[in-house]
C-alpha cells in the first residue's frame, strides 16, 4: 500500500431495523483501523440524509453526485468505503450498484451478488441447485390472496413466517398453529412487501464466517446459537443473555470441518468477496442451509468477531486485509 494514508468511508446507518445494530458495527470498525495507514471517517445514511460524523452530533452533507463532502472549503474524496451497513440500503445491493457506478471500492460482495442473497426465496433456489439440502419454502406478495391451507400443505407447521428481503430476526415468527398464520404474514409484510414461509427443521442452529483475500480463504471456527426464547429472533440475538453463543461449537470435528468447507462452497457458488456468514440448522449429522449474511455484525460481541478471536486472529487485521484488498486492486 501507498505510504499515503487511504481516506476510508466506513458507512452505517440504513434505512432499515438493523440501523442501530449497523452503528455499532461500523463503531468497531472505526476503532479498529491502524491510524498509520488509514484515515477513516463515518458517514451515517439515513432518510433524513446523508452525514459525515467526524465527532460532530450533526455532521456534513455527503454530495451523492460524486459521494464527497466539504472540508475546509475544499471537497474531499474517499479513496475506499467499508460497508457497515446491514440491511437496506448497504446489503441488498443498491448501494453496491452506486459505488459501481461512481467506481468506488468497496468492501464485500458486488451488486449483484448482494441482492440475490439479500432475497431468501432466490438465494435458496440457487443452493438447491448446488446440492446443498434447504427447507421447503413458499413466496407470498403483497396483496395476495393468501390459502393458509394451500401454504401449509406445502410446508406443514411448526413453520416460519420471515420477510423475504431482510435481516437480523425481524419480523420473523414461528407459527404453531393455523389459526397464527395470517398475523404472522401480516407481521412479516411490515417489514417487507414479500413473505417466505418455510417448513421447520428440528435441529441446533450453528452458523460459519468466511473471508476472502488475496492471502487466503478462511473458514472460521463453528459457533453454535442456543436461543433462550422459542428460536434466535431480534430480541434474543440482541439482548444480553438472550441466547447462548458457543465458538467453537461442541460438534465432532469431522462436523465442523464439513460445515466449514460447505460454507467455502457456497461462498464460491454465489460468487460471495469479503467477509460474510452462512447459518445453518443441524439436524441428525445434515446440515441445511438457513441463510447467508453478506454484511455480519462486527461489533465486539458479534459472532464473526467472536470466530476471528477463536482462530488466534485480530479483527483489526481482517479489517485492514479487506481494505487493502480492494484499494490495491
Amino acid at each position: 500500500m501507498s505510504s499515503k494514508k487511504k481516506h476510508i468511508a466506513i458507512v452505517a446507518g440504513g434505512y432499515s431495523s438493523e440501523k442501530d445494530i449497523s452503528l455499532q458495527s461500523a463503531h468497531e470498525v472505526l476503532k479498529s483501523l491502524d491510524r498509520e495507514y488509514y484515515e477513516p471517517s463515518l458517514v451515517e445514511i439515513t432518510s433524513d440524509g446523508w452525514f459525515v460524523k467526524n465527532g460532530s452530533p450533526v455532521g456534513v452533507p455527503i454530495n451523492r453526485h460524486d459521494f464527497s463532502y466539504m472540508s475546509n472549503g475544499n471537497a474531499t474524496h474517499f479513496d475506499a468505503v467499508f460497508n457497515a451497513i446491514h440491511g437496506h440500503p448497504g446489503e441488498n445491493g443498491i448501494l453496491q450498484a452506486y459505488f459501481e457506478l461512481l467506481n468506488i471500492p468497496f468492501t464485500g460482495c458486488s451488486s449483484f451478488c448482494s441482492s440475490v442473497t439479500f432475497n431468501k426465496y432466490a438465494c435458496k433456489s440457487l443452493i438447491r441447485q448446488a446440492g446443498i439440502p434447504v427447507a421447503r419454502s413458499i413466496l407470498i406478495r403483497e396483496n395476495e390472496r393468501i390459502s393458509t391451507e394451500n401454504i401449509l400443505r406445502q410446508v406443514g407447521l411448526p413453520c416460519f413466517v420471515k420477510p423475504n428481503n431482510g435481516g437480523s430476526s425481524c419480523g420473523i415468527s414461528r407459527v404453531n398453529e393455523a389459526g397464527e398464520l395470517v398475523k404472522a404474514i401480516g407481521l412479516a409484510l411490515a417489514e417487507d412487501n414479500e413473505v417466505i414461509i418455510e417448513e421447520f427443521i428440528p435441529g441446533r442452529e450453528i452458523t460459519c464466517g468466511v473471508v476472502s483475500t488475496k492471502k487466503e480463504f478462511i473458514a472460521f471456527p463453528i459457533t453454535e446459537i442456543i436461543s433462550k426464547k422459542e428460536f434466535f429472533d431480534y430480541e434474543a440475538k440482541y439482548t444480553p443473555g438472550g441466547a447462548d453463543e458457543i465458538t467453537p461449537a461442541n460438534i465432532p470435528e469431522s462436523l465442523a470441518i464439513n460445515c466449514q468447507e460447505k460454507s467455502k462452497k457456497i461462498y464460491t457458488f454465489l460468487g460471495c468477496k469479503g467477509m460474510v456468514r452462512v447459518d445453518y440448522i443441524l439436524s441428525q449429522d445434515q446440515l441445511w442451509f438457513l441463510e447467508i449474511n453478506t454484511i455480519p455484525g462486527l461489533s465486539e460481541h458479534s459472532i464473526v468477531p467472536q470466530q476471528i478471536r477463536a482462530l488466534g486472529r485480530q479483527t483489526s487485521e481482517i479489517f485492514s486485509a479487506l481494505l487493502d484488498d480492494i484499494i490495491e486492486s
